[in-house]
């Protein structure tokens, strides 16, 4: 991008994506400093930045790679040197084989029908695609049940281009723990000790299980302690967003990410619209159950409804808003609302410093 000058941010055009230097700093060295004394290595998920910016600061931490969602994210990681990179997806579809095997990065399985395009695909171009078996350890979305993690490698043992390297897991049902952080930190162990025992015996099975590899940011300070597991792949850390302050997982002081919006209008009686809606905030739901994300420092106002480019806040101090009043808000889920910006400003204190590209969208 073209050199930036420091702007205050009162003079920014509206809305912004803001990110906090201070707190993103702080976030990604606790992270790092959690994952050191679980005795695991980090490897964060890029779906939760999109901004090699981000990345090599988790990178200077001691990060030893990358997670990606995408092909598109692969693709900006591997332009820009990053190597050591897990793909956490099932590449499926011609192109998705196609890039695998050109690109070699590690690979998620969970099935027999998977496998085998991409091993056929992976013996005709001379190459051996290295992949994880993915387990589902109680989210029920992809992955394979912990009891049938045995026969499935065995089975995928018959392709010679495939290597396995490990196992690994989301452990994305613990969102679902809302006050109750015992219950969330009780599931996260659990999660730990189910994928170190699939890959126990795996082991025992005469299976390579190098990987064990465990990965979310509410079962950060549980999972990776469980003896066994060896990888880390929280994300939303480097952030953190109003659903995981809802959680508990962190309070409001340690979240970086903000969207600056500004009211467009006062007309309805009792309501202030402002000019960042579902494109600058993303649909992603609370989960609270409501709401497009938190006003900072404004708990009397909320942002339940949102159109295209406009938000509409209610609530008792709406009525106090005038036209032109800055606002910040927190987002439900900070990796959606990077999907929807092409940068982000890096702010200290009431100036952005910075103007960092969102380079792994679709």
């Amino acid at each position: 991008m073209s050199p930036f000058e420091p702007v205050r941010l009162s003079e920014l055009p509206t809305p912004a994506l803001l990110i906090d230097r201070t707190r993103l700093v702080r976030n990604i060295a606790d992270m790092s400093a959690m994952a050191a004394s679980a005795g695991v290595r980090l490897r964060p998920h890029f779906k939760a930045s999109k901004c090699l910016d981000v990345a090599r600061l988790q990178l200077a931490h001691g990060a030893i790679g990358f997670t990606c969602a995408t092909m598109a994210e692969v693709a900006v990681l591997l332009d820009a040197g990053i190597t050591d990179l897990v793909w956490a997806h099932q590449p499926v579809g011609p192109a998705k084989v196609a890039f695998a095997v050109r690109t070699g990065v590690t690979v998620a399985i969970d099935s027999v029908e998977v496998a085998r395009p991409l091993a056929e695909a992976a013996q005709t171009a001379g190459r051996r695609v290295p992949y994880l078996i993915e387990v589902d350890t109680g989210l029920g979305r992809a992955g394979v049940a912990p009891e049938d993690a045995v026969a499935l490698a065995g089975e995928l043992a018959a392709y010679p281009s495939l290597e396995l390297r490990g196992v690994l897991t989301h452990e994305g049902h613990l969102m679902t723990y809302l006050g109750d952080r015992t219950g969330m930190d009780n599931a996260g162990r659990l999660v730990g000790e189910v994928l170190a025992g699939v890959a126990g015996e795996l082991r025992a099975a005469g299976h390579p299980c190098e990987i064990v590899s465990v990965g979310s940011t509410p079962g950060a300070a549980t999972a990776p302690f469980v003896p066994g597991v060896t990888e880390a792949r929280a994300g939303t850390y480097v952030f953190y967003d109003g659903n995981q302050v809802a959680l508990g997982t962190a309070d409001e002081s340690r979240t970086a990410l903000t969207v600056l919006t500004r009211v467009v209008s006062t007309k309805r009686d009792g309501t202030a619209i402002v000019d960042a809606g579902l494109k600058a905030m993303s649909s992603d739901a609370s989960v609270t159950g409501s709401g497009f994300g938190l006003v900072v420092g404004r708990p009397s106002l909320a942002f339940a409804k949102a159109n295209e480019e406009h938000g509409y806040l209610t609530g008792r101090d709406a009525k106090a808003l005038r036209v032109g009043d800055p606002l910040h808000v927190l987002p439900n889920h900070g990796c959606g609302v990077v999907n929807m910006w092409s940068s982000a400003y890096l702010v200290e204190g009431d100036t952005a410093v910075a103007r960092w590209r969102i380079s792994g969208r679709h």
